[in-house]
């Protein structure tokens, strides 16, 4: 994966790895506790910005619309990359290229036993520091630079901004208890706080069906795919993957005022969540109950479903929970005749929503060690590559 998770956007070196890491943890452990803020979302913020372009530049027109989805894609893209190169000035953590690892001190990996480390003087105030090959004596550890600490944040903060894993719980839960309660009203009433479909036109079966799917859609599109760019492109992966999904939901469906307008953020959508959705519904297939099922209910159901990502996520947990997804539902005033996924399983019940969110928070955990292990296998290969590329330099030169 290419490197931008580092101290900067595109930063090298072992610190890059560990950056991202830290601060998706982070992130995620804070939405964990936190969830969504009730006002000053950086999310609502960025719609509303993106919702007074649009009528500035709204015309029935797809060009238009790419124009649209440009400005606000690429703004959001723009901000987040100033503010990870702000982070990557901030003093302290220069000289972290420099250190490439002691041979004497255990449990650090690469060690190539390096006299002298360059650049402490930047990162701890220590003018000289020199170690012995061999010599297995830990020194003490040096304090946390607060610089060091700022990309970690900055990651951590963008990360919590854009996911959204416990708010997509917390409201599939309070539907589950309405229901479970014999409260459709209320379980109707809330719905589109969940997704967009015409609440009014479903039995409660329905709803419970409909609730399942959107927590299945939306581990990829609120969780997985934000840390997927996140590994690939550090702190603008992560805020131009969340711009990219909220446009699409605001514009990018086939109303009447955006089918053509909309087209550009609904066809980049599929792009930026390709990768985040192959990867959820793999994750599925491993945290489900039921791996064969899930397994085959992806192959046989994923192509069949007229959105390229929500296909594969939704056929992967209709057959790791054992239910069947799909079929009739509406949208504004719209019914569409979806195919069956999963056609061997049960139709939802109350108790799957529960299910889901549980499979959700598995495949969310999974997801995240999954993006760190790749960026630092990334980082790795990576190093290694340049290494053999220096000692081939270093050999024509003698």
């Amino acid at each position: 994966m290419p490197g931008c998770g580092s101290a900067a956007a595109g930063g090298r070196g072992p610190a890059a790895e560990r950056v991202f890491a830290y601060g998706a943890a982070a992130g995620l452990v804070a939405d964990r506790l936190l969830g969504d803020p009730r006002r000053g979302h950086p999310v609502a913020a960025f719609g509303r910005a993106a919702g007074a372009v649009e009528r500035v530049l709204w015309r029935d027109h797809r060009g238009w619309g790419a124009l649209h989805t440009a400005v606000c894609a690429g703004g959001a893209v723009t901000v987040a990359a100033l503010a990870a190169r702000g982070v990557r000035g901030v003093r302290g953590v220069r000289g972290i290229r420099g250190v490439r690892g002691v041979r004497g001190i255990r449990g650090i990996r690469g060690v190539r036993g390096v006299r002298e480390v360059g650049g402490a003087r930047d990162l701890w105030g220590v003018r000289d520091v020199r170690v012995a090959r061999g010599d297995t004596a830990a020194a003490p550890a040096p304090p946390a630079s607060p610089g060091a600490l700022a990309p970690v944040a900055l990651t951590a903060a963008a990360t919590w901004a854009v996911v959204g894993g416990t708010s997509l719980g917390r409201e599939a839960r309070a539907i589950g208890e309405a229901l479970a309660a014999g409260d459709l009203g209320l379980a109707r009433q809330r719905l589109p706080h969940l997704c967009g479909r015409d609440p009014q036109a479903l039995d409660g079966g329905q709803i419970a069906r409909a609730v399942v799917e959107s927590v299945a859609e939306n581990t990829s599109d609120a969780v997985v795919g934000a840390l997927v760019w996140g590994a690939v492109a550090g702190v603008p992966g992560l805020v131009g993957f969340r711009a990219v999904n909220t446009l699409d939901a605001m514009v990018g469906h086939l109303s009447p005022r955006h089918r053509r307008f909309g087209w550009a953020s609904a066809r980049l959508d599929d792009l930026a969540g390709w990768p985040g959705a192959r990867l959820t519904a793999a994750l599925a297939v491993v945290a489900g109950g039921d791996p064969r099922g899930a397994l085959r209910a992806l192959r046989a159901d994923a192509h069949r479903h007229p959105s390229p990502n929500a296909g594969p996520v939704e056929a992967a947990f209709a057959g790791a929970l054992g239910v069947r997804l799909g079929g009739t539902l509406a949208y504004a005033g719209r019914v569409e005749h979806r195919p069956v996924l999963n056609g061997e399983g049960r139709p939802v019940e109350v108790p799957d929503i529960e299910r889901a969110v549980r499979l959700s928070g598995r495949v969310s955990a999974l997801a995240l060690m999954t993006c760190v292990a790749g960026r630092f296998a990334y980082g790795a290969l990576r190093h290694a590559a340049e290494r053999r590329t220096t000692s081939a330099g270093k050999g024509r030169g003698a």
